[in-house]
């Protein structure tokens, strides 16, 4: 099983690499060819508008999951599982309260982290209940789908359309009602087949590490900022994750001295809160996934093919029926990806067609297990949990997403 992982590993980063080098050789070959004919600033100029798309993306994914992995180091995460199982829920309970966590953490935590940390928590309390594990886990990768849609602060393709100021922060509270459909309809589906029973009895103390609360708070405070500075400011929302990165490394600094006041040797070094770890352990195959990737659809969206695309899907064929087919296409490819690519391709379209977009888009991904990240993360770890029983469940999910259009065709109709 260990090798097996480490060849996938190892697979994954070669073909990370390969679109890394992909994206350059493709840059430089169209570089070569505007420089021949006189026009080199334009291609450079396209090369540094993607290029800096990209690292708004990295810098807020940098500080948000530096954050998390400070989080999970002074032990606030686990804390949280210890704390539901020792509340004693039934299975059915803990059904809906691990898939309306992992719904509400998805609108401030990327879907990835809650899918791994709702999963370690459905394990930990259903060892006996094989069923139990499989049924709550496919609950969490839908809740944590939904959950992320409403939000930019959680999801990667409701980030990129807020980085673009295509949609205003607040606007993404419109898809509220229309994502809990989404989670919801499968939910109470699949709620039936749930094991009645309770978990065995079990009791363990919750423990965190010295400043764990004041570094949640710093962690509201940064969303805080991040935000406001985006409304109030029209700063990119890179900017005030920064600033938060920037407090958090303060603290550690406070932390340090003031531990090195009270502890001495071995002792002290244990305790000592060292942020450039939580750097170095973030998850850097994603963004440099997500640097080929843009960079390669940059340069096709550049060289005009995107802008054919765009003229099928939204000029020949209906917008609404060409949102909805992108969005069952994130069943097999990454929704940031096919949303920075509809991005590229500047179409016009009403807020309410944005807001569609990121909806199916955000939740369409649930319909297969390998269609998003919380489920690619739970099917490496949880082995309950298979392709093949996410699949015997796709069409309460599939009934999920249409209902969840729908649902935002009924609320929000002003927009189209």
């Amino acid at each position: 099983m260990e090798l097996s992982c480490r060849f996938k590993s190892l697979l994954i980063r070669d073909v990370i690499f390969d679109y890394i080098l992909s994206a350059a050789l493709v840059w430089f070959a169209i570089c070569i060819y505007y420089a021949l004919h006189g026009e080199a600033k334009t291609a450079s100029l396209a090369f540094e508008s993607n290029l800096l798309a990209y690292v708004e993306l990295l810098l807020f994914i940098l500080v948000s999951m530096t954050y998390l992995n400070t989080m999970t180091e002074r032990g606030v995460f686990n804390a949280l599982r210890v704390l539901l199982l020792n509340k004693q829920f039934s299975y059915r309970q803990l059904f809906w309260i691990t898939g309306g966590l992992a719904f509400l953490l998805s609108m401030v935590i990327n879907g990835l982290t809650v899918g791994l940390l709702m999963g370690a928590v459905v394990v930990a309390v259903g060892k006996d209940k094989p069923k139990f594990i499989a049924l709550a886990c496919l609950n969490v990768v839908i809740a944590a789908n939904a959950g992320g849609t409403v939000s930019p602060l959680g999801g990667i393709s409701t980030l990129f359309v807020w980085q673009h100021k295509i949609l205003h922060f607040t606007e993404f509270f419109a898809l509220m009602l229309p994502c809990l459909v989404n989670f919801v309809v499968p939910a109470s589906i699949m709620f039936f087949s749930v094991p009645k029973e309770k978990p065995a009895v079990t009791h363990q103390d919750i423990w965190l590490r010295r400043g764990s609360k004041r570094i949640i708070f710093l962690f509201v405070l940064t969303l805080a900022i991040t935000v406001s500075s985006n409304v109030l400011l029209e700063l990119p929302p890179a900017a005030g994750m920064m600033a938060g990165l920037g407090l958090l490394q303060m603290f550690s600094y406070y932390l340090m001295k003031s531990e090195n006041a009270t502890f001495t040797g071995v002792e002290k070094r244990t305790r000592t809160l060292d942020i450039f770890e939580s750097v170095r352990d973030i998850d850097w195959d994603t963004l440099l996934f997500f640097y080929g990737a843009m960079m390669i659809i940059g340069a096709v969206g550049f060289l005009g093919y995107l802008d054919l695309v765009a003229h099928f899907l939204f000029g020949e064929i209906n917008v609404t029926l060409a949102n909805i087919m992108i969005g069952l296409s994130s069943a097999f490819v990454d929704n940031g990806t096919l949303m920075f690519a509809v991005l590229t391709m500047h179409p016009d379209i009403h807020n309410g067609q944005w807001l569609l977009l990121t909806l199916t888009l955000g939740v369409g991904g649930s319909l297969l297990a390998i269609g998003s990240a919380p489920g690619v993360g739970l099917l490496g770890q949880i082995k309950e949990y298979t392709f093949g029983f996410h699949l015997r469940w796709m069409p309460a999910v599939l009934l999920g997403y249409f209902l969840s259009i729908a649902t935002h065709f009924w609320v929000n109709s002003a927009g189209f």
